[in-house]
């Protein structure tokens, strides 16, 4: 076996051998700094681009194990990376504000407002998708990941872009949630036939279609509540981008 020639982080050559990895693989300490590694950690450098590719494939439907399969790398690896790109995401969800507003354009501000169903763990443990959408720009302005209280439905309030809070007229359903919530004077409670929250339902519709972890009967669901709702923002994050032109949809 090849053992590697320095350390990965300190650069020094004194090594020792210690133990072996769970995949039985020669695992090393570094005398200097105490790190470990293993004999054939050159194997697992990842290059920039195909990083990139699993950044991409994140945001597709594909399991994480699928994803290994189709880029060749090790589930371990893979599960870094993907918390990485979950924790990198901003969270002002990259939503581009209206330029110097005007009164005349406050006055327009509309946006629409839903829920949806996922689960995390098992399919006891309900956990409900609030989601806001620019009714113009078709961007997602906020979500939250929560049940379906009072509560929940405050949260979602609390993540919107100030000047929606403040100008923004709100459709949503006739759950009562958002009666509690949305000011009366902002808030328009229709039904489906009055087609005023079309665009944000048929969000929900991609969104399941492109998170592999919220397409209903699928095998690939969110073991952690943290990753779940990562996942979501990420995707998010990426669409909004891609509202704006800055990104390919």
């Amino acid at each position: 076996m090849l053992i590697k020639d320095v350390c990965p982080a300190c650069g020094s050559n004194r090594h020792k051998k210690n133990g072996h990895t769970r995949h039985g693989k020669q695992n090393y300490q570094c005398k200097a700094c105490e790190r470990q590694f293993s004999g054939t950690a050159d194997d697992y450098l990842i290059a920039a681009e195909r990083r990139t590719r699993v950044e991409h494939l994140l945001r597709e439907r594909l399991s994480l194990r699928g994803i290994c399969r189709a880029v060749g790398v090790s589930l371990t690896w893979l599960l870094h990376c993907m918390v990485d790109c979950l924790t990198a995401c901003p969270e002002d969800l990259h939503v581009q504000l209206p330029a110097q507003p005007t009164a005349v354009l406050l006055s327009r501000l509309e946006a629409e407002a839903d829920e949806m169903g996922s689960f995390v763990q098992k399919k006891a443990n309900k956990q409900w998708i609030g989601m806001a959408m620019d009714a113009t720009t078709r961007q997602m302005i906020a979500f939250h990941v929560g049940d379906r209280s009072g509560e929940s439905g405050k949260a979602l309030w609390a993540n919107m872009p100030t000047v929606y809070r403040e100008q923004a007229t709100f459709h949503t359903d006739q759950y009562d949630v958002y009666q509690g919530v949305i000011p009366a004077e902002q808030h328009r409670a229709i039904t489906k036939k009055a087609r005023k929250t079309n665009h944000i339902e048929r969000f929900n519709h991609t969104l399941r279609q492109r998170v592999s972890r919220l397409v209903r009967e699928t095998l690939s669901f969110s073991k952690t509540l943290a990753n779940h709702i990562g996942a979501i923002k990420y995707f998010i994050c990426h669409y909004n981008l891609a509202r704006r032109g800055a990104l390919p949809v």
